[in-house]
Formats: structure tokens, C-alpha cells, sequence
């Protein structure tokens, strides 16, 4: 309906619950009609059951009574429709939540479908994160994902995957998966923060894993170089996915290999490489390094995988 808003009775943060009134508009013009229409139907009713006496009396034709039945039944559905017209006066909140927005003020004129409020439903926030394609068959809903929130210094909360939208866009083959956070976090958290989503893709036992700054070169030709019988060698490797600064090596080394994390690119095949122990302040030798300007060391190891 239309008019003017005689009172708005919440702000943007205020706590509301269902069915509580957050404006009312002016319907005192409407309240008259109803009282009209609820004397018209008592008129009606009145008129109908005198109708129906004399009815039975077979005083009245057929066509009046009839009449005198539709004139009730039009009476009845006209106090109906102003008593729903009059409801739409009270603009009253569908749910339990946060005004997050208000729109207009008291004394402004508004008609129908005027937006006059936002209502967040604070009990579950959710993300919505666009997935690739390759990755969703991953993705089950109900599965638990790492969420770290800027507003809060990037600290982790928890999350569970609420949906996995049916489709893909069809241009960038990116499917919406919706992130729903739940629990004591939300005391700390507002709709519109951003968040980052980590999702557990799979896990592995014994991956033979390096720093990602050990390995160069352009996809399909990554190498690394290795320290083998003091001197250096470039060896093809192939690799997984980055996760964290640290790469999974597919293919090309072995456990106990020394890879050079930096440096790398002052060295040739063949150059001789002299590991030394770098001091600790306390004097004691603080691990391996290479006698090489700019260069580091570090042995493969196996260790589990997260993706």
C-alpha cells in the first residue's frame, strides 16, 4: 500500500524478532473504510436473513433471495480485502535478526514495493565462494573449512560447507559454494566482512615435499638443483600443487636428497658446493648451509599432505 509513515521504531543495528512492528504507515483513511464495509455487511447480514425468512415463507421470488445472498457474500469478501490492505499498514519484521539498513524516515511518503528495511538473519552467516569446476567434485556438504577473517587480524573460525550450487557459470566454469558460520564466532563477526575460505580438497600419507622458493623455471620445466657428491645438479622435477609456500614433488627426487633453496641461480651444473654450518650467537654450529655466496640448503624429507 501507499501513504505516509507515521512512526519508524528501529535503527540499523537494533535486534529485532518475527512479527515485531518496525513501521507503521498512515491508514486512517483505510480504518474508515472498514468501518464503512463492516456496517455494509451487517446491513447485508440483516438483510439476508430477513431474505431467508421470507424465503421459507415463499413470500420473495427466487431472484430476490438470490440476490440478497450475492449482496452478502460481496459485502463479506469487500471487508475481507480492506482488513488485508489494512494489515499491510503495519510493516512488521518476517524474522528474528539485525537491521542492517534502514531506508527512509518518518514523515516519508512510500508505495507499494518501497524497500524499507534490511533484515539480517544473524544465526548463520554465509560466504558464498566461487569454486573451479575441477575442484567441487571435492566438495561435500557438511565438510568443515578453514575460514580466517580480515576484520579480526586473520583469525580462523570455524565453517561447514551449506551448499554446492547445482551449476557452473557458464563463461568463467565457476561454481558458487556457500560457507556457513555458526557457533561463538558470530559474536565476533558482521554481515558484509570479508572472509577467506580454505578448502580441504584431499589428503595424502608420505609426500615427498620441498620449499616452493627451491624450484624454478616455467610449467612444464621446473627443476631444482641438488648437492650431489659436492657438487651442484639440476635435476627436472615434477611437481604438484604450492599449498603455503611448500610443493609436492611428484617426480625427479628422492628422500634424502639436498635441494638449494636460494641462490640457486649462482650456480652452474658442476659448480662445487661445500656445506659449512652456520654459527649460532652462541657459537655452535646452527645447521647446514652452502659455501656459496647467496645459497641455502635443505634435505627432502616425506611428511603428510593437505590439499
Amino acid at each position: 500500500m501507499s501513504g505516509a509513515l507515521l512512526s519508524v521504531n528501529v535503527e540499523e543495528g537494533n535486534y529485532v524478532r518475527q512479527g515485531q512492528t518496525l513501521a507503521q504507515i498512515d491508514s486512517r483513511e483505510l480504518e474508515a473504510q472498514v468501518r464503512s464495509a463492516t456496517a455494509a455487511l451487517e446491513l447485508a447480514e440483516s438483510t439476508a436473513k430477513r431474505s431467508d425468512e421470507l424465503w421459507q415463507q415463499r413470500i420473495v421470488t427466487a431472484l430476490e433471495y438470490e440476490r440478497d445472498r450475492a449482496a452478502l457474500a460481496s459485502a463479506q469478501a469487500t471487508l475481507e480485502q480492506l482488513k488485508t490492505r489494512l494489515g499491510y499498514a503495519t510493516i512488521r519484521s518476517p524474522i528474528n535478526g539485525i537491521v542492517t539498513e534502514k531506508r527512509l524516515e518518518a514523515g516519508d511518503i512510500v508505495s507499494p514495493q518501497t524497500r524499507l528495511f534490511t533484515v539480517a538473519d544473524n544465526s548463520t552467516l554465509v560466504s558464498r565462494v566461487m569454486v573451479s569446476e575441477l575442484e567441487v567434485p571435492f566438495l561435500k556438504q557438511g565438510a568443515v573449512v578453514d575460514v580466517t577473517v580480515d576484520a579480526l587480524g586473520g583469525a580462523r573460525v570455524p565453517g561447514r560447507i551449506r551448499r554446492v550450487f547445482p551449476s557452473a557459470d557458464s563463461v568463467t566454469r565457476l561454481v558458487p559454494v556457500e560457507v556457513a558460520l555458526t557457533g561463538s564466532a558470530l559474536e565476533q563477526l558482521r554481515p558484509g566482512y570479508t572472509v577467506r575460505s580454505t578448502f580441504r580438497l584431499g589428503s595424502r600419507n608420505d609426500a615427498l615435499l620441498i620449499p616452493t622458493r627451491a624450484v624454478t623455471g616455467p610449467a612444464g620445466a621446473r627443476t631444482v638443483v641438488v648437492v650431489r657428491q659436492g657438487k651442484s645438479e639440476r635435476r627436472i622435477v615434477r611437481v604438484g600443487p604450492d599449498i603455503d609456500g611448500i610443493t609436492e614433488v611428484l617426480e625427479g627426487l628422492v628422500v634424502g636428497d639436498t635441494v638449494i633453496v636460494a641462490g640457486q641461480a649462482l650456480l652452474r651444473d658442476g659448480s662445487p658446493v661445500r656445506i659449512v654450518p652456520p654459527l649460532a650467537p652462541d657459537g655452535r654450529p646452527a645447521g647446514p648451509t652452502v659455501d656459496t655466496p647467496a645459497a641455502a640448503v635443505m634435505p627432502v624429507a616425506r611428511t603428510g599432505r593437505s590439499e
